[in-house]
C-alpha cells in the first residue's frame, strides 16, 4: 500500500464516533489531534492489528481510488 493516508472523514463515512474514537486512540497510543489534522499513513493504523482499523484503512482506499477515477 503506497503512502494512504487515513482522515477522519473516513473513520466519519463508517459511522464512528469522535468519543470511541478518541479512546481508541488513546489505547493504542496514536495522536488523536494530528489524526484530525492531518490524518495519519493506514500503515500506523493497519499495525495495530486491530479490525476497526482494517475497516477504516478499506474505506479509505475507497475514497482514493473513487478519487483518482473523477467519481
Amino acid at each position: 500500500m503506497k503512502s494512504l493516508t487515513v482522515t477522519h472523514a473516513d473513520m466519519r463515512a463508517l459511522g464512528y464516533c469522535n468519543r470511541g474514537g478518541r479512546a481508541w486512540f488513546a489505547r493504542h497510543g496514536l495522536d488523536w489531534s494530528r489524526f484530525l489534522e492531518v490524518g495519519l499513513p493506514a500503515k500506523t493504523l493497519l499495525a495495530t492489528g486491530d479490525v476497526m482499523a482494517q475497516a477504516v484503512v478499506a474505506q479509505a482506499q475507497t475514497r482514493q481510488d473513487e478519487e483518482q477515477d473523477g467519481r
